[in-house]
């Protein structure tokens, strides 16, 4: 009895610690994929590269926001970030590309990981509120 109990307390930190290692390679991925793929209009730490996202462009289409917590991105569930990875920003008057065919399934579940570390603790405590 002695055995199994400390087996499967084991097993418990075993699996935990895998997921801290998990997330963690996530989020290294995530970085690496936000860097070639995504900083170049988001700014290299998600800041945005211009001071009023809010404000149309002249063609009409709006900037990329920044990613860090500081705007809209928390407000938006994760199934939401996905579609817009995969579909692009037309559908918010953005020029986003879509990454659906360019990013894999890890890649993509990366970068959304990479950003939520970004945010700080408060909007962390706000989003998981809403979305976890």
């Amino acid at each position: 009895m002695k055995v199994l109990i400390i087996f499967t307390l084991l097993l418990f930190v075993s699996c935990d610690r895998n997921t801290a290692a998990n997330k963690e390679s996530s989020i290294a991925l995530g970085k690496t994929t936000f860097a070639n793929n995504c900083a170049i209009c988001h700014g290299d730490k998600a800041q945005s590269t211009v001071d009023d996202w809010r404000k149309p462009l002249p063609n009409g289409s709006y900037p990329a926001p920044p990613l860090d917590g500081t705007a809209h991105t928390w407000h938006h569930s994760p199934k939401s970030l996905l579609g817009t990875i995969n579909n692009g920003g037309a559908e918010f008057k953005g020029w986003m590309p879509a990454f659906k065919d360019k990013l894999s399934d890890d890649e993509k579940q990366a970068l959304i990981d990479y950003i939520y570390d970004l945010w700080p603790k408060e909007i962390k405590k706000q989003y998981d509120k809403r979305f976890k």
